[in-house]
């Protein structure tokens, strides 16, 4: 029996489809949303019989839209969830619209113990979110964290997004300074990355659309964690920030290159060496479990090399980076006899800083993490590793 795994659980439903997310979802309506969360619990207790766990240290539900289900749903998925899963105290976070919050779905919350909301607020600036599809207002926001306040939750992040199209440094700052008169103990601030699939990338094809240069989204980033670290958020990792004791535990998992479920259409997991996906379609993910199977369509069994590139370059997205011991430990090679040449170099192009304890990105390197990450990709000749 394996110790500890967490879960990740994936509503795939929205109110409103927005038109810069590349992530498995379907608009609500005429959708069969009970025999979704049905599905759901079973495919979690199928998934306990194949992987039984002592413990589940941090369940993350996330979308789509999970609030966009009723309170009655959202407390037979909640309730159902909290009587399969071996949790019992730990982190317990439910991703959150602004305006789609009640009392009565707050309330269900409380009752089955989750302790940590995550909203996705994007911007304040009203223009651009309609601009990006959202159907929320910054005045949602607001009324929104009145609302947690009143039902004493504390522990609240909120997402944004900076180099959005015709976004100004301007208007950026003005929701940076909006954020943080909330005075959240954690945020987490993304660049707009453009997918396949999504109609911002078809605008940016077609020349409807024009985003930031990238001198300007690299003063936002550099202004957002100065503005943080000034206001008590330390950054904790490349897009994340708290105050000491907020860090999302359940996202470490993900740094940390530790295993969780993936339960959901589309969800990703990792059990043990296996990384696997979940059909996506709903009616396809629907339909295997209807007989008691798994709905996953892909799964990888990683090779060491594979989980040292992994370990690396997940780990080096937080600013404590990777510690030399828990890699020699892991995999009972240090990371100097594998990674000698690279640590050189981006140490000498100070990207990269080395201590007896740890390897971690420099403030330089925050801003090139991909280019450094890919250093890590082992070259073939070592590959009998």
């Amino acid at each position: 029996m394996n110790r500890a795994t967490s879960a990740y659980i994936h509503i795939p439903f929205c109110q409103h489809l927005c038109y810069y997310c590349d992530f498995n979802k379907v608009f609500i309506e005429g959708q069969p949303v009970d025999e979704y969360i049905a599905a759901v619990l079973n495919e979690t207790k199928l998934q306990l019989i194949e992987y039984p766990v002592e413990n589940v240290p941090t369940i993350y539900v996330g979308g789509g839209t999970p609030t966009s289900l009723s309170a009655n749903q959202l407390e037979v998925l909640l309730k159902g969830l909290r009587e399969i899963l071996p949790y019992s105290e730990g982190e317990f976070t439910v991703e959150a619209n602004p305006g789609d919050l009640t009392e009565e779905k707050l309330q269900v919350f409380k009752n089955n113990g989750v302790n940590r909301v995550s909203m996705g607020v994007q911007t304040f600036d009203n223009h651009l979110l309609r601009k990006i599809g959202r159907k929320h207002t910054a005045e949602d926001v607001y009324d929104s964290i009145k609302l947690l306040d009143k039902m004493d939750f504390n522990n609240i992040t909120i997402d944004l997004i900076y180099a959005l199209p015709g976004q100004t440094l301007e208007s950026f700052r003005e929701t940076i300074q909006q954020a943080l008169a909330l005075d959240l103990p954690h945020y987490a601030l993304y660049s707009l990355i453009l997918e396949n699939k999504t109609m911002f990338m078809n605008w940016i094809r077609k020349g409807k659309m024009i985003l930031p240069e990238q001198d300007i989204e690299a003063q936002m980033y550099l202004e957002v964690m100065e503005a943080l670290e000034k206001a008590g958020k330390k950054q904790y990792e490349i897009s994340n920030f708290a105050q000491p004791g907020y860090e999302s535990q359940h996202n470490m998992v993900y740094w940390n290159n530790q295993n969780y479920f993936g339960i959901g259409a589309g969800a990703s997991g990792y059990l043990g060496d296996k990384r696997y996906k979940n059909s996506g379609p709903i009616q396809h993910y629907l339909q295997p479990l209807k007989e008691d199977q798994l709905p996953i369509i892909e799964e990888e069994f990683l090779t060491v090399k594979s989980q040292i590139e992994e370990e690396l370059f997940l780990g080096l997205r937080k600013k404590e980076g990777v510690s030399k011991e828990k890699f020699k430990e892991r995999f009972g090679r240090r990371i100097e006899d594998i990674y000698s040449l690279v640590i050189e170099e981006l140490v000498n192009e100070k990207l990269l800083q080395i201590s007896d304890q740890r390897i971690f990105l420099t403030q330089a390197g925050m801003f090139k993490g991909n280019e450094v990450f890919e250093k890590f990709l082992i070259d073939d000749a070592i590959s009998t590793l």
